[in-house]
């Protein structure tokens, strides 16, 4: 319950939750990745898929008679592009709860942070599946997990922990 006391000539001062209620703080920076999460998605997903379709590496990698093919291809990159536009709009609903500061927002972003987690692991798992000769943890897949597992380890314990957190969704 948010109070507020008065002192002396009618000066009213704040308790600590008011002070921290609102979109201020650390949430400054998960603000930013709300923002920014799923531009970064669509522009990386266009990127692959242009080169994927316009090189002809899709028909590489999925044609029967080609000597790149193998039968996991084709339901790994569609599955990666589909979670890739799935993110898209659970980052987008995440915002909406963010900014509507909604009482679901930090389960979501929870969510989100585990699941983009687990997803990258199992999809290295599948490409290593397709590829056995090549290292499942190449440097763009170490830097993608690692930079996750420091995500959840900062931002899951503040959204269960933080006052803030608590005080501001609410709604």
């Amino acid at each position: 319950m948010i109070k507020e006391q008065s002192i002396g000539n009618n000066e009213i001062f704040m308790t600590e939750e008011k002070r921290l209620e609102g979109l201020g703080g650390w949430l400054i920076s998960v603000k930013g990745g709300i923002i920014f999460n799923p531009l970064f998605i669509i522009i990386q997903t266009f990127l692959i898929c242009s080169g994927l379709f316009s090189d002809g590496n899709w028909e590489l990698l999925t044609n029967p008679g080609s000597y790149a093919y193998n039968q996991f291809w084709e339901p790994i990159l569609i599955s990666e592009i589909s979670v890739n536009f799935g993110f898209v709009v659970l980052w987008i609903y995440t915002g909406y709860l963010f900014f509507k500061k909604k009482t679901l927002f930090p389960r979501c972003f929870i969510g989100i942070l585990l699941f983009g987690f687990f997803y990258s692991l199992i999809d290295a798992l599948a490409v290593k599946a397709v590829l056995p000769n090549e290292p499942i943890f190449n440097p763009d897949t170490t830097r993608d997990l690692v930079q996750s597992f420091i995500q959840i380890l900062i931002w899951v314990p503040y959204m269960l922990k933080s006052k803030r957190v608590k005080v501001t969704f609410v709604n």
